[in-house]
């Protein structure tokens, strides 16, 4: 099993968002970055957990644990027009860009805010946390994903 963290501002989809979506499954589209899309193209696999991750907001940090409900398929999003993650050079024939379902199994209450996240020294060497990063999904190494979640029920 593999482990990511995945980045959605809220106002675009929110963990609650993501629980009030039947089953609480939401697809991830709008992934627009190469290295993204090849970590759910290539390393992603069904039932593979998924720190959900608020970014872009007042208090970024972990909200919720989820899982990768589907495998990666082609992100509509990219022929849409009207859609902000439309891509004229993408085309139906050769798509660019992909998603994959994601479920969301626990809201956390309270949420592992950015800042509690840099004050956990287990932490510390999470992609997320390194300057610089700004990918929208990063693999997440096994021991934070146990420092994180590794106490919680989520199955």
């Amino acid at each position: 099993m593999n482990y990511w963290l995945m980045k959605s501002e809220p106002e675009e989809v929110s963990v609650d968002d993501a629980l009030a979506a039947p089953q609480a499954t939401v697809p991830w589209t709008g992934v627009r970055n190469y290295q993204a899309r090849n970590f759910m193209r290539d390393g992603m696999r069904v039932g593979d957990g998924v720190l959900f991750y608020h970014s872009s907001c007042a208090e970024p940090g972990v909200v919720g644990i989820a899982r990768v409900a589907s495998a990666s398929r082609t992100d509509p999003t990219q022929f849409d027009r009207q859609s902000p993650y439309f891509d004229a050079a993408s085309k139906p024939d050769a798509p660019r860009w992909l998603l994959v379902d994601v479920q969301v199994l626990r809201k956390l209450d309270p949420p592992l805010l950015l800042p509690q996240m840099r004050d956990r020294p287990e932490l510390a060497e999470m992609r997320v946390l390194q300057k610089g990063n700004r990918l929208s999904i990063t693999p997440v190494d096994a021991a934070h994903w146990a420092a994180i979640a590794g106490s919680l029920e989520v199955a």
